[in-house]
């Protein structure tokens, strides 16, 4: 099983980021993939999540309404556009993959070694 992140970078407050992660090895069908982001001196929290089958989406508070989560099937790939960023989105983003619905930490399996967002002018 593989999870590979790209996509970070450094971008203003207001911009705009999308985050990829490429995904192999696991059984794509009823599986949960989810998008977490860990702070310098906080603890991992969970973003948003999404289902590989029926695209059903589920958001954390901090993400309604800037962050969307996608998924192209025939390239294994998931998705977080990320809008209107501001500094406090700041921390390493990850993306994990679990066969159950959620964004607690515990209900993922496989993560990938994170890509670094930061929001700073």
């Amino acid at each position: 099983v593989q999870l590979v992140e790209s996509g970070g970078g450094l971008v203003q407050p207001g911009g705009s980021l999308r985050l990829s992660c490429a995904a192999s090895g696991f059984p794509f069908d009823d599986y949960v993939i989810g998008w977490f982001r860990q702070a310098p001196g906080r603890e991992r929290e969970g973003v948003a999540c999404i289902t590989t089958t029926g695209g059903n989406t589920f958001y954390a508070d901090s993400a309604k309404g800037r962050f969307t989560i996608s998924s192209d099937g025939a390239k294994n790939t998931f998705y977080l556009e990320m809008n209107s960023l501001k500094p406090g989105d700041t921390a390493v983003y990850y993306c994990a993959a679990g066969p159950n619905y959620g964004l607690g930490n515990d209900v993922y399996d496989y993560w990938g070694q994170g890509t670094q967002v930061t929001v700073s002018s």
